[in-house]
């Protein structure tokens, strides 16, 4: 259990600096960019969307690596394991889903938590940002027609 407290602190930072990163980078081209102001905001929602997706590989790699070199949990169906599953599994957790359709066994349990509650975080600080970037590239509060 500690080993997989360990991993949930190390994905916490891992997934905190990547998105930092993404964000810090957007700021940084953005206002450059000689694009319309609303091809500006399809940028914010695709860099946004990247940066969830190599999140959520980031734990399913996580998963995959306690349960086959450590064997710190199960994860569904152990004869139809693969990395597609805790891919699967890492999405919906990622995103509070939870359809229920893989379950977690052991102590990939604590990760699947933390998971959940990082994948909230994050996806907050997705929406904030989208609407900063909304108000930022907005005329003047209006509709602007490009």
């Amino acid at each position: 259990m500690v080993i997989v407290a360990l991993v949930c602190l190390l994905l916490l930072v891992l997934t905190t600096a990547l998105h930092y990163e993404v964000l810090r980078n957007l700021s940084i081209v953005l206002p450059g960019l000689p694009i319309r102001p609303r091809v500006k905001l399809v940028v914010v929602i695709i860099a946004a969307f990247v940066a969830h997706a190599l999140e959520i590989a980031l734990y399913a790699l996580a998963i995959v690596g306690l349960m086959r070199f450590g064997g710190l949990g199960a994860l569904g169906d152990p004869a139809r394991f693969g990395f597609d599953v805790a891919l699967y599994f890492s999405a919906e957790t990622f995103t509070s889903l939870g359809y229920g359709d893989v379950v977690p066994g052991g102590a990939l349990r604590l990760l699947a938590g933390a998971e959940a509650l990082n994948g909230l975080l994050l996806i907050g600080w997705s929406a904030s940002y989208a609407y900063i970037a909304m108000e930022r590239f907005w005329d003047g509060g209006g509709w602007r027609r490009d």
